[in-house]
């Protein structure tokens, strides 16, 4: 294969970034490529064996990559959960896909602890960071990102709070009446000014991509049913069935069962789940049938809505399948909006929205490709339901948060 000479020009300085400081990070945005251009930056610089980190339902899109070019080093492709069965301690090299799933803070999260013993079992081999969001909320994710290789710019700094003394603003705030440290706002210009010797960064403009998102969204009635229940929990806080218990006592646990009804599911008190409104499943079959599409959705609930409206025959959540066959797919947000292509889907359709404002700007981008002119992104919302005020703060590049709900419906 040939690599696009945009990918060749980050290759080489890639791996001469990687000969000056065992550490890379590729902050390229979404479909541009991250996969073939960090095998090539293994390449040139003399990779062995290989460790690839990333989700799962991505491994089978970076083996087909990896078969595609085949590079003259060994790799391994695994899940970011199953770190804790690799036993072998003689990589070179070690990619972590979407890194910023290891940006917790102020505490570094099991992911981050755990990619940080295998760097150090590898005798601190070569690392490349791979992200399209680099900072998805604040600067002061980037410090655990670095943190797991041994020689980061950081590395003088014993942890994330002493990091902080001189790299992030702390003020307080109260929260259930006592206040907590907030290390939030990290300061942009010193931190990206140490790591700029580290970091590639590039765009879809630069790349020369002109793909316009088409989005659109489409209002489905739901059920008698379902209105009452959410008229009985906005008014009681609770709605009690012959045999389970909706509860919304607490001002999060009622915005996630208006989310959860509002596409016509529920997750009651006993962990049990129930589909209570196929509206939107039978919407979504009867608008696109014959058609090739990608459906993303938030609860597992609506995937049981969905392969039961659909059957198995229209239907499957394994990327494998839905690239070889007539199928349609349906993945989850948050699994789903990174590390894989949809580019066979003729449009993408949003069953529910989550409120990450990451998930947002992610997951519509999944068909794009640099020869990709156009995409059409439905989004299917209820009727009077609360996806349209989700909506409206993900677009703005806003989280959903509780302080917004509790604004929205002041009237509860």
């Amino acid at each position: 294969m040939e690599l696009r000479p945009y990918q060749v020009d980050i290759s080489r300085r890639g791996a001469d970034i990687i000969d000056r400081h065992n550490i890379l990070c590729l902050a390229m945005e979404v479909r541009l490529g991250k996969t073939y251009t960090s095998m090539e930056v293994c390449r040139l610089s003399g990779a062995k064996n290989v460790l690839f980190l990333t989700k799962k339902k991505a491994i089978s899109s970076i083996q087909s990559d990896y078969d595609t070019m085949r590079p003259p080093f060994e790799i391994t492709i695994t899940n970011y959960e199953s770190i804790h069965k690799i036993k072998q301690t003689h990589y070179d090299f070690i990619i972590c896909d979407e890194s910023h799933t290891m940006s917790a803070f102020p505490k570094p999260s099991l992911r981050a602890k755990q990619v940080k013993h295998l760097v150090g079992l590898n005798n601190g081999c070569r690392l490349i960071l791979m992200t399209g969001t680099l900072t998805p909320e604040s600067y002061s994710q980037i410090y655990h990102q670095f943190y797991v290789h041994p020689m980061n710019p950081f590395r003088h700094y014993i942890n994330f709070y002493r990091w902080a003394d001189d790299y992030v603003h702390k003020f307080q705030r109260k929260i259930n009446g006592l206040m907590i440290n907030e290390y939030s706002k990290g300061n942009e210009t010193k931190i990206m000014g140490a790591i700029s010797s580290y970091v590639i960064s590039y765009t879809q403009k630069e790349a020369g991509f002109s793909t316009d998102i088409d989005e659109e969204v489409l209002y489905v009635e739901m059920s008698d049913k379902t209105k009452m229940i959410v008229k009985r929990l906005e008014r009681d806080l609770v709605v009690d069935g012959s045999d389970e218990v909706i509860l919304g006592d607490t001002p999060v646990k009622l915005m996630q069962k208006l989310h959860q009804l509002w596409s016509g599911t529920v997750k009651f008190e006993s962990e049990n789940r129930m589909v209570i409104d196929y509206s939107k499943a039978e919407f979504i079959r009867d608008r696109f049938s014959g058609t090739k599409i990608g459906i993303f959705y938030k609860f597992k609930a609506e995937l049981d809505a969905l392969m039961e409206t659909f059957g198995p025959d229209n239907l499957t959540s394994d990327l494998d399948e839905f690239n070889a066959t007539d199928k349609s797919i349906a993945l989850q947000i948050v699994s789903g909006r990174e590390g894989i292509s949809l580019k066979n889907a003729k449009y993408l359709v949003f069953y529910n929205i989550d409120f990450s404002a990451v998930s947002y700007w992610q997951a519509r981008d999944r068909m794009t490709t640099i020869d990709r002119m156009y995409n059409k992104v439905y989004w299917i919302f209820s009727r009077g339901g609360i996806e349209d005020k989700i909506y409206s703060a993900v677009k703005s590049k806003k989280n959903y948060t509780l302080n917004i709900f509790k604004k929205d419906y002041t009237k509860l």
